[in-house]
């Protein structure tokens, strides 16, 4: 098949880029500049110009391809509300570009926000809708696409993909730890994370787009259930820093950005997509990895 994917230079991107292609498929990278193209050259796949800001190109890398990969999106903390407009207008323009083609479109979306009290499941319903909603919404967007004969698949990632490299919140966690002298979880560290090795992760994505069918909902989840005084700890180990807790109430000042997500339970249970795909997670765990030295000092 003939991919096209947004993100493709990004951390997960990259991953599912090297999977598709191993895998004997086609990519066609989103590149906003001239080292995004390059690095996709250099990976084997086709680079198209452009950013999630160029409608008309999302369209056009749509159109051509016989499956979209939707993985980009701003991440401007400081803005959310313009990574929202933009993630959903990307979504409105591939999806507009498929309708009618059965074609795969897979959306990249979080577990956060979707139930409280329990692991949130395949079968839990986004609440976002609309652009001031979390992603803009854009998760039962991309759903909303299967009645245009578009064949949505959901793949919500769990709060850590972790591995040697990473730029997500496990490297923002080490960062605070290195800033502050000490390695923090916040309150009892009772709340806690999904996880999955960007390997894995990219497998997934590359099942679903060859395999899952229209509206499905998939979870890239390896651990269910890690907790945030174990990633704590095993920050502390990697850099030789004593292990604190940090009052809610400190939880900013202390971690950034990041400390609000510290303090939320985010996970979720993946036995439906184990199960649809045939799938099982084979790469690290997420505290061997920090052990190995995925986020060095």
């Amino acid at each position: 098949m003939r991919a096209f994917v947004t993100g493709a230079t990004g951390w997960i991107g990259s991953a599912v880029v090297d999977e598709l292609l191993s895998a004997g498929h086609e990519v066609v990278g989103l590149a906003r500049s001239a080292d995004g193209e390059r690095k996709l050259a250099g990976r084997g796949a086709t680079a198209l110009r452009g950013d999630l800001d160029d409608l008309a190109v999302l369209r056009r890398g749509a159109a051509r391809a016989d499956a979209v990969i939707h993985l980009a999106n701003k991440h401007d903390w400081a803005d959310p509300a313009e990574s929202n407009r933009a993630e959903r207008a990307a979504v409105a323009a591939l999806g507009d570009a498929l309708a009618g083609s059965d074609r795969p479109f897979l959306v990249a979306s979080a577990l956060s926000g979707l139930v409280e009290g329990r692991p949130a499941t395949e079968a839990d319903a986004s609440p976002a809708f609309g652009a001031d909603s979390l992603r803009g919404g854009s998760e039962n967007l991309a759903l909303d696409h299967v009645a245009r004969g578009v064949r949505t698949v959901i793949v919500r990632f769990a709060p850590s993909v972790h591995g040697h490299g990473d730029w997500g919140f496990v490297d923002f966690l080490t960062a605070a730890a290195r800033k502050q002298g000490v390695s923090a979880h916040i309150g009892d560290g009772s709340t806690a994370w999904s996880a999955i090795h960007r390997t894995d992760a990219a497998r997934l994505v590359r099942l679903g787009m060859e395999r899952a069918p229209a509206g499905t909902r998939l979870h890239a989840v390896a651990e269910e259930h890690v907790t945030t005084k174990e990633i704590a700890e095993a920050i502390g180990r990697s850099l030789g820093l004593p292990v604190v807790s940090v009052a809610p109430e400190d939880a900013g000042s202390h971690f950034g950005f990041v400390g609000r997500f510290f303090a939320s339970t985010m996970t979720a249970d993946n036995s439906a997509t184990r199960q649809l795909l045939s799938w099982a997670p084979e790469g690290p765990t997420l505290v061997e990895d920090i052990d190995a030295g995925a986020y060095p000092a």
